[in-house]
C-alpha cells in the first residue's frame, strides 16, 4: 500500500523513566479526537524482555499489511532463507532431429518476481536452454500452467471492489511483471476528440468499451477505469483536458498465466524455435495431473532467494510477494501432508493451517492471530499488538534477524517510511512494517532508544478517520515510534 505523504513530528523531549514514556504515550492516545476509535499497543525490551508500555495490547484489531510479518516468519521457518521458487519447461514428447513431439508446458510454481528488473530476461532464458538441447520445432501446443496453486486467485477476504486495482492484483503461480498492466491516457490535440490509452505490455490490453473525451484546457479533469468484478471489459468514460500531460494508472491483469505464455512464445521465435499449435492456459479448477505425468524437466529458473523476495515485498508492502509465498508454503504443505483430510483443500487453505500449527510453538496463542491470507489485505484478519511484538521478538533471535531488519522499511530512508519521521531520533532507526486501509493504521517493528536499548513495538488504530483540519494518522504513530527513540531510560 502506498506511503503516507511526507510529514515531521514536532520535538518531543524524551522521557528519563517508564513511568514519563507511559505519561507521554497517554497523554497522546487519550486525546478527544480518538474517543471513538480503537489503540492498541505493546513496547517490549529486547535486551531485557520487560514490557516497557502496555495499552489494550491483548485486543484483536485489524492489522492491515502488518500482517504480512507472519506470512514472512511463517515462510522463513517453513521454506528457509535460501529457498528459490522454480519456473520450468516441461514436456514428455520425444525429441528427434530438432523436433519436439507433443506440447511444451510452461509450468509455474509461484515465483513473483517474473519479468521484474532482476528477472527481466527470464523468457530468454528459457529459449536458450531449450535451443541448446537442440530444439527447433514445437510440434505441438504451449501450454501455460498455473494450477500448482489450488482456490481462487484472489485472497480469503478481499474485497469485491479491490480486484481491479494493483494492490490486488491476483495470486498466480505464473505470475508476470507484478500482474499489473500500465495505462497511460494521453489527451487528444483538439478538444471534443478521444483521448488515447495505451497499455504495458499492449498484448495484455483488456476489451475496451467507452471513451474519455478531450475537453477544452483549464478545465475539470475527470477519468474513470472500470472493470467489474469477475468480467473482463474495461470501461473507460469521462474527460481529460488538452494541454495536460499524460495521467498514468496500473490496473491488475486479467490473465497473467496468458501473459507469461505470450511472453515464452516470443522468446521462443526469437531463438528460432518455431511453435506448430496454439497457446493455451491451464488455470485451477482444470486438472492437469494426466498433463504433468512422465514429464521430463527441459528448462529452468529460479527466483531469488526468499529472503531476497522478502525484502522488495516488506519494502513496498507488495500484496502479490507475501500472498504468493503463503501459498508456496501450502503448496509445500501439501505436498508434504502425509495423511490428507477427504475432500478439497485449497493451497492457501493449507497455508493458514501450517500458520495456525506454527504460532504456539513459538508462544504464540493461535487466538490472538487470526489471519485468513498471506497480505492484511481482508478486514477479517485480526491480530492482537502482544501478538505482533512476540513475533518481532521471535524474529530478532534467528540467525537472518539482521538481514530481516533491513528488509522493513526504514524511517525516512525507504519503502513505505520513506517520507516518515524525518529529522527526528526515529530517522534510520525504527525498522518497521506499516499497514494502513480506510480507517486502519498500523505500524510494527524495531526501534533503538537513546540509551541504546533495542525495542520491539507494535502501535495499531482502528476505527479512525481524521477531519480535514486534524493531522494524518501516520503523523499519530509516527509520534508515538518518535516518543520510544528518545526514550533515555533504562530497564
Amino acid at each position: 500500500m502506498p506511503p503516507a505523504a511526507a510529514q515531521t513530528p514536532p520535538p518531543v523531549a524524551g522521557a528519563a523513566t517508564a513511568a514519563a514514556l507511559t505519561a507521554q504515550i497517554d497523554a497522546h492516545i487519550e486525546q478527544p479526537r480518538f474517543s471513538a476509535a480503537s489503540w492498541g499497543i505493546s513496547v517490549v525490551s529486547l535486551d531485557s524482555g520487560r514490557t516497557l508500555y502496555a495499552y489494550h495490547a491483548n485486543q484483536l484489531l485489524q492489522p492491515a499489511s502488518t500482517a504480512k510479518l507472519f506470512t514472512a516468519a511463517l515462510s522463513l521457518s517453513t521454506l528457509g532463507a535460501d529457498y528459490r521458487i522454480s519456473t520450468r519447461l516441461l514436456a514428455s514428447g520425444r525429441l528427434h532431429d530438432g523436433r519436439l513431439d507433443g506440447p511444451l508446458i510452461l509450468y509455474g510454481m509461484g515465483d513473483p518476481t517474473l519479468g521484474t528488473t532482476s528477472s527481466a530476461d527470464w523468457a530468454d532464458q528459457l529459449a536458450t536452454q531449450l535451443a541448446t538441447r537442440g530444439v527447433r520445432l514445437i510440434h505441438g501446443d504451449l501450454i501455460a500452467d498455473d494450477c500448482y496453486f489450488t482456490g481462487p486467485s484472489f485472497g480469503t477476504g478481499w474485497e469485491a471492489g479491490d480486484l481491479q486495482s494493483w494492490f490486488a492484483v491476483p495470486s498466480s503461480a505464473l505470475s508476470v511483471q507484478e500482474n499489473t498492466v500500465d495505462i497511460t491516457v494521453s489527451p487528444a490535440t483538439t478538444a471534443g476528440f478521444p483521448a488515447g490509452l495505451n497499455f504495458d505490455p499492449d498484448d495484455a490490453r483488456p476489451p475496451l468499451l467507452g471513451q474519455i473525451i478531450t475537453t477544452l484546457p483549464r478545465t475539470p479533469g475527470d477519468i474513470n477505469l472500470y472493470r467489474a468484478p469477475g468480467t473482463g471489459t474495461l470501461y473507460a468514460f469521462g474527460s481529460m483536458p488538452a494541454r495536460t500531460p499524460p495521467q498514468h494508472f496500473k490496473l491488475a491483469m486479467l490473465d497473467p498465466a496468458l501473459q507469461a505464455g505470450q511472453q515464452l512464445r516470443q522468446a521462443l521465435a526469437r531463438r528460432g524455435i518455431r511453435v506448430s499449435g496454439k497457446l493455451q492456459v491451464i488455470h485451477w479448477p482444470q486438472d492437469d495431473a494426466s498433463l504433468l505425468a512422465h514429464t521430463d524437466t527441459l528448462g529452468e529458473v529460479f527466483s531469488p532467494p526468499l529472503l531476497d523476495i522478502l525484502q522488495r515485498g516488506l519494502k513496498r508492502s507488495q500484496n502479490l510477494y507475501l500472498q504468493n509465498l503463503l501459498l508456496s508454503v501450502g503448496a509445500h504443505e501439501q505436498a508434504n501432508d502425509p495423511s490428507p483430510a477427504p475432500g478439497f483443500t485449497n493451497t492457501e487453505s493449507y497455508g493458514i493451517k501450517a500458520l495456525q500449527q506454527w504460532l504456539p510453538q513459538v508462544g504464540i496463542p493461535s487466538s490472538s492471530s487470526l489471519i485468513g491470507e498471506g497480505t492484511g489485505l481482508s478486514r477479517r484478519d485480526l491480530v492482537t499488538p502482544d501478538a505482533l511484538v512476540h513475533l518481532l521478538s521471535y524474529l530478532a533471535a534467528q540467525p537472518y534477524a539482521t538481514a530481516l531488519r533491513e528488509a522493513l522499511p526504514i524511517a525516512g530512508v525507504d519503502g513505505t517510511l520513506i517520507g516518515r519521521m524525518r529529522q527526528t531520533a526515529a530517522e534510520n532507526n525504527v525498522h518497521a512494517k506499516t499497514g494502513s486501509m480506510t480507517y486502519v493504521h498500523c505500524m510494527a517493528g524495531y526501534v533503538t532508544t537513546a540509551t541504546g536499548e533495542r525495542l520491539a513495538f507494535a502501535i495499531m488504530l482502528n476505527n479512525y478517520e481524521p477531519a480535514t483540519d486534524e493531522p494524518h494518522a501516520s503523523r499519530d504513530l509516527d509520534a508515538i515510534a518518535v516518543l520510544l527513540a528518545n526514550y533515555r531510560g533504562r530497564n
